[in-house]
């Protein structure tokens, strides 16, 4: 199930590939925050979000460092959420948290 309509059906591809990237953090972070409270349900909505974003994001024109970084991503971030900490999720939100300063300047 689509949960980014709009987004999905191109205004996705009119961002900038750093704002994609911040937009795909702020579900990871929820994803983190949601896991934390101990709230599976919340968690896994987020987790999905952030995967559905990272595969609309392989959709679009993308250069090969981009695509490779991106997979890299997602299989890093399917990996992590299934471990039972955050440790591994937090870093890659790290990661992701640096796209997001970027877009502020």
């Amino acid at each position: 199930m689509i949960q980014h309509k709009e987004l999905a059906s191109g205004r996705w591809h009119e961002i900038s590939f750093c704002e994609q990237m911040a937009n795909i953090g702020s579900e990871v972070s929820r994803t983190i925050k949601w896991k934390e409270k101990n709230n599976p349900n919340q968690s896994q909505k987020a987790f999905e979000r952030a995967l559905e974003l990272i595969d609309i994001t392989l959709t679009t024109k993308l250069r090969r460092t981009a695509l490779i970084e991106l997979c890299r991503l997602r299989e890093n971030l399917c990996e992590e959420y299934y471990k039972p900490d955050t440790k591994g999720i937090e870093q890659l939100n790290k990661y992701l948290f640096q796209f997001a300063l970027v877009k502020r300047k």
